[in-house]
């Protein structure tokens, strides 16, 4: 969200990969005035948002694969729901299904986690102690990657509920669940007129859910860094990168890699 009001009030920054779409109702209305050019699919079969448990949970516990189950043992979740932090779109959306249900009116707090490295390393916590977690998470991330969790059945997907329910001043919050989300790479209106090669590589670059998931699973047990999460997806998906490059630069970055 931030980055994108940032494109409707500067034009910058000139490229904003990973927007998932769905959550973000603004990007439609950018793409429209020209302000934002959409040029690929950064996941070209969608990421998943939605309310989860850990498998160890749904297993000892049944009852808690739909949220009637879970509005109805409290106690079996921690009476709590873990939310993204203030800023994100899924705050807003969390926010207005939460009020909706009155989800705290069944016993259970919604606890808004400062940042995305706090609503990560609670699933992590709540693994080590095999102890209730309930709460929000997406995917592809190297979190569902390394801890298995299985999605809470909300129900079905209401396009229009969900529409308002991604605005702060929603007049009728309405439960909904997550759609598939489209996740987008969008550059600047300006930018295609000055780097039309740089918007042509980007227009190329794409991965599957399942690819992305997989190097970040890698990079959180090798605690490696981004550059190096990056290398080890070259190295092993030449097959995929390929198909991003004209020739010279496909001999050249093998070449880097030999």
């Amino acid at each position: 969200m931030p980055a994108l009001t940032s494109v409707a009030e500067t034009g910058e920054p000139d490229i904003v990969t990973e927007t998932w779409v769905n959550s973000t109702p603004v990007y439609e209305e950018l793409v429209s005035s020209g302000k934002l050019v959409e040029v690929a699919d950064v996941l070209s079969d969608g990421g998943v948002e939605g309310w989860w448990i850990p498998q160890y949970l749904a297993d000892a516990h049944p009852e808690l694969l739909t949220l009637e189950g879970v509005m109805a043992n409290p106690e079996l979740v921690g009476a709590r729901f873990h939310d993204c932090p203030s800023g994100w779109a899924c705050d807003i959306i969390n926010n207005n299904n939460i009020k909706a249900i009155n989800l705290e009116g069944s016993g259970i707090e919604r606890f808004q986690h400062g940042s995305g490295e706090t609503l990560a390393t609670a699933i992590a916590a709540a693994y080590s102690e095999q102890e209730p977690w309930f709460g929000y998470y997406w995917a592809p991330t190297s979190v569902l990657g390394k801890y298995p969790m299985v999605r809470v059945d909300v129900g079905a997907h209401d396009p229009e509920a969900h529409a308002c329910n991604g605005t702060p001043d929603c007049a009728t919050p309405t439960l909904s669940a997550y759609p598939t989300a489209k996740v987008k790479t969008a550059v600047s209106g300006t930018l295609t007129e000055r780097e039309p090669e740089v918007v042509e590589l980007m227009s190329n670059v794409s991965f599957t859910n399942a690819q992305m998931g997989e190097v970040l699973a890698w990079q959180a047990d090798n605690n490696a860094s981004y550059d190096e999460a990056a290398v080890y997806f070259l190295t092993n998906n030449k097959d995929v990168w390929s198909n991003w490059l004209n020739a010279e630069a496909k001999e050249k970055l093998s070449a880097l890699l030999q």
